[in-house]
């Protein structure tokens, strides 16, 4: 059987903001670039072992806001907790402080952080499934 592949993907008005949050804090691999494809800018970053990835786009003159709302949220479950802590510790020593979740059951096993455009991500202490 194959496994269907997960692409999230949404827009932003500054690509270059993006990646220290998601390469250097979250420690995905860039996957691909592209500049001037029929107007759109784009960053393609993920883990190529892993079935999902994330899609940045910018398109020249529209402009893409930030968060609708503060409970945009992608979660990452990261069951042992030496390994969450040095996930929590990369986000900040990055830059990244960790912010108040909208819904609190995220801030019991869990740091919320917020990209640069006002998006969020999870490192949840906790398995899944």
């Amino acid at each position: 059987m194959t496994i269907a592949k997960l692409r999230i993907a949404r827009p932003t008005d500054d690509i270059e903001a993006l990646k220290p949050f998601y390469i250097d804090g979250l420690c995905l691999k860039v996957l691909a670039e592209f500049s001037d494809h029929s107007g759109f800018d784009g960053l393609m970053v993920g883990d190529p072992e892993l079935p999902y990835h994330f899609e940045f786009t910018k398109n020249f003159g529209h402009l893409a806001g930030r968060a609708p709302t503060k409970d945009n949220l992608i979660v990452f479950y990261l069951p042992d907790t030496r390994e969450w802590k040095q996930a929590v510790q990369r986000m900040q020593d990055v830059g990244f402080a960790p912010v108040t979740s909208f819904n609190p059951y995220w801030d019991i096993l869990g740091r919320t952080f917020e990209d640069p455009d006002g998006y969020r991500v999870v490192l949840q202490n906790a398995s899944w499934g």
